[in-house]
């Protein structure tokens, strides 16, 4: 095979859009990338990808015929770490530091890579974001606490996923169901405690805030399968976690019946950089961002909620967060520009701390049951606003400063 032949080049197209896609990249981003890429190889080729399939169309000039690649693919999970890795590599191609096939070799590699953080870690990694969570919500301190417990007990949940494929399949229901059954448990010896916020709490990271903000991206930037396979698949995500929380605390009453609720104090103003530090410590380990990106993806968190805080206070919470994914657009851009890594590896972080994924399912429980988890007013429309607020902060952040990388 000729090093730069047409079968290798279009070998390395392919293996680059489904590892990416694999990494948890968008649609709208992962196909400018390649058009980026393909541009570099001077290859003529167009892309169509979702959520759950690829399609890929390459020119070969030496025969004038297209070359068509289908397959089906599950929807990816967030990988900062290889992201990171596999975008240094077409760098690397660009820059003639790489060969085709040392790129083709080292994409290989980057599969093969274990996480860089140890099962412990990522253990206290999801207590500590439930925990964080329950203490933004400023709740009490022994609703952060069992939050905290909860989550320990969902990462289990996650361990036996991995090894068992019908686990894997009705993991966020299953977790939802046997979060609620332990807090129904748990009000007998500790009444004080918000069961339907904790129960929130510890399944956070399941919570499809983040994948209804990138669908409404997606839709924004006219990728219309993409983003409503996405939109529709978080929308159930969230119907199934909710059904599992219903399903749990009834089951929980009528195994041990319920306890009368006792006031407890709430948390200190302060408490919320705390929670936010801690949260976005967490998310750095669940999304297996890089150790040297740490720091970046923690600053992230901080100028996101800061930003949204401040401007909170002069255009209302639901604009603040337009403010708030503006700062974190600009931030991502320069991130990108500066440390010659995805723009993607820290604006996810960010993201997450303004994303209202919790709010859609309080909301939700309030229109079925009637009744609050939290006391927030006109919940439903300010929870669409937020997320209107969201899209349009990160498209005038990349009009204000164009991104460097296409990921």
């Amino acid at each position: 095979m000729k090093p730069d032949s047409f079968t290798q080049k279009r070998h390395f197209i392919i293996t680059l859009g489904k590892m990416l896609h694999k990494f948890g990249a968008t649609a709208y981003r992962l196909e400018n990338h390649l058009k980026s890429v393909s541009k570099l190889l001077e290859v003529q080729a167009s892309f169509v990808l979702t959520p759950t399939s690829m399609t890929f169309v390459l020119y070969n000039p030496e025969d004038q015929q297209d070359y068509n690649f289908i397959v089906r693919v599950n929807p990816g999970d967030i990988d900062l770490a290889a992201l990171s890795r596999t975008n240094d590599v077409v760098e690397e191609l660009a820059s003639g530091q790489r060969t085709l096939s040392e790129a083709i070799e080292r994409l290989r590699e980057i599969e093969e890579k274990p996480s860089p953080y140890s099962t412990i870690l990522t253990f206290l990694g999801f207590g500590a974001s439930g925990g964080a969570f329950a203490l933004l919500m400023h709740t009490s301190w022994n609703d952060v606490f069992w939050s905290t417990m909860l989550g320990f007990v969902v990462f289990l949940l996650v361990l036996w996923s991995q090894r068992s494929s019908g686990i894997a399949n009705s993991l966020e229901p299953l977790s939802s169901i046997v979060t609620a059954i332990l807090a129904s448990a748990i009000t007998l010896i500790d009444p004080s405690i918000n069961a339907p916020l904790v129960i929130l709490s510890s399944i956070i990271v399941f919570i499809p805030g983040l994948s209804l903000t990138t669908g409404l991206s997606e839709l924004a930037e006219k990728n219309l399968i993409s983003g409503t396979a996405k939109i529709m698949d978080a929308t159930m995500v969230m119907f199934k976690l909710y059904f599992g929380a219903v399903l749990g605390l009834t089951l929980g009453n009528l195994l041990w019946g319920t306890a009368d609720k006792i006031d407890a104090a709430m948390v200190p103003q302060w408490s919320s950089w705390l929670a936010v530090f801690i949260l976005s410590l967490s998310l750095v380990i669940i999304f297996n961002a890089r150790p040297r990106h740490a720091f970046w993806g923690i600053l992230s968190g901080f100028i996101a909620y800061a930003a949204s805080l401040w401007a909170g206070k002069y255009l209302g919470f639901a604009l603040g967060a337009f403010v708030g994914a503006f700062a974190i657009g600009i931030y991502s851009n320069l991130f990108a520009r500066y440390i010659k890594a995805p723009a993607t590896v820290v604006m996810l972080q960010g993201l997450v701390v303004l994303v209202p994924g919790s709010k859609v399912y309080i909301g939700l429980n309030a229109m079925i049951t009637g009744s609050q988890i939290v006391s927030t007013e006109q919940i439903g429309s300010q929870t669409f606003l937020i997320f209107m607020s969201l899209v349009a902060g990160l498209i005038f952040a990349n009009v204000a400063l164009r991104p460097k990388s296409s990921l």
